[in-house]
């Protein structure tokens, strides 16, 4: 019989969580004795940084999301299996993610079960419950129709580092990326829940009507 720890019971109910994890075991291993199968096992998740093993192929998103510095805590897990899109772009993971923010601290707290000292998690104290970091984005921001043309006047910056052409070297391509996920990640990048310092700048100067418009372009380019 498994002890959970008091941290993890005042996060969500671990015996719970261990049953909406079956949706994740598939893929992903966690207890003792686990190994990476389709997806890394998650034992020790709780603290590391993103795309950290070396025997592990993992997708260029999530390598790049670990070089920019994602490390997994509550709030970026949350995050995640909220809507993987909204962390990471370009992840193999097809799993839709996990709406409900209850079965998502369930699914938290039986996890912690299997990192190291998990009352020793800065992001534990006191009460082991994240900050929320208001993933969802309201309708109307999504139903923004975005304008191409003013979103090609806004593009030349982007296009000092993401090539138009779509070639992707070394920085992830945007050309024809669908739109809805180009607004997630810049609404990400401007809550500052993707890490990426200059990307957070770069949002947190637009508008939503502004970045509605450069997902409209980058998704239609030719």
């Amino acid at each position: 019989m498994s002890v959970v720890p008091a941290l993890a019971e005042e996060l969500g109910d671990a015996a719970r969580g261990a049953e909406i994890f079956v949706q994740c075991s598939g893929c992903h291993e966690v207890g003792p004795g686990a190994e990476n199968a389709i997806g890394p096992h998650l034992n020790g998740v709780f603290g590391r940084r993103a795309a950290a093993f070396e025997d592990y192929r993992y997708s260029k998103g999530l390598d790049r999301a670990g070089s920019d510095g994602l490390v997994w805590d509550l709030d970026t897990l949350d995050a995640y299996l909220e809507n993987p899109r909204i962390l990471v772009s370009g992840t193999r993971m097809s799993f839709p993610g996990l709406p409900d923010k209850q079965d998502r601290n369930d699914v938290l707290a039986y996890l912690r079960q299997f990192s190291a000292s998990p009352q020793n998690i800065p992001e534990a104290v006191p009460t082991a419950r994240p900050r929320d970091p208001d993933l969802t984005l309201e309708p109307e921001i999504l139903a923004i129709q975005g304008d191409p043309a003013y979103g090609e006047y806004l593009s030349n910056e982007c296009k000092t580092c993401h090539q138009a052409s779509g070639a992707d070297e070394g920085i992830p391509s945007i050309t024809n990326w669908p739109a809805e996920d180009f607004v997630l990640a810049m609404h990400a990048y401007k809550r500052k829940i993707r890490p990426h310092p200059v990307m957070q700048m770069m949002a947190g100067r637009l508008s939503d009507e502004e970045i509605a418009a450069l997902a409209a372009y980058f998704e239609a380019i030719e």
